[in-house]
């Protein structure tokens, strides 16, 4: 039983899609460090500087002290002193991260409907191509037709009269 439960995981694993889905997987945490640390490196210290020198990171309300009464001069300080915090400034990070991801997908989605779109026109075209419509019942025909298959006209006299 093990074995066979173990030969249907094999042939489940080894699908194209489960591995694409891991690569998939595997470039999204990637991109997500990285848009982690263009928020929090590039982004939020302007911003932070633009308003009066707030560091997002550091921007939190203490809700009970720790060992240690307030003032915190930090977060991690008010963490080491066992103080309960609410982390305004992460939340406020993850959500411009947030943000960031999301205009990323939207544009690449955007970019492959605008290629479908290209290649589905490409694709009509070529079809459009490969047919004809009969002049006496206006049905698609291949080109190469001489008989309409609905309404059997005869297409090579009617093409060749003026």
């Amino acid at each position: 039983m093990f074995k066979s439960l173990l030969n249907e995981f094999k042939k489940f694993a080894m699908r194209g899609n489960v591995i694409d889905m891991a690569v998939g997987i595997i470039i999204g945490a990637a991109f997500g460090k990285i848009v982690d640390s263009l928020v929090k490196d590039i982004i939020m210290p302007p911003i932070g500087l633009l308003l009066g020198k707030v560091d997002f990171s550091n921007m939190f309300f203490v809700l009970k002290d720790g060992a240690m009464p307030a003032p915190y001069p930090s977060l991690t300080a008010a963490q080491t002193a066992g103080a309960v915090t609410l982390n305004l400034g992460l939340f406020i990070n993850a959500v411009i991260s947030f943000l960031i991801v999301a205009f990323a997908v939207f544009l690449l989605i955007k970019g492959i409907n605008e290629l479908q779109a290209k290649l589905d026109a490409k694709e009509e075209k070529r079809e459009e191509a490969k047919t004809k419509e009969c002049p006496f019942c206006c049905s698609v025909i291949p080109l190469k037709a001489v008989k309409c298959p609905n309404c059997t006209a005869d297409l090579e006299k009617t093409a060749k009269a003026p």
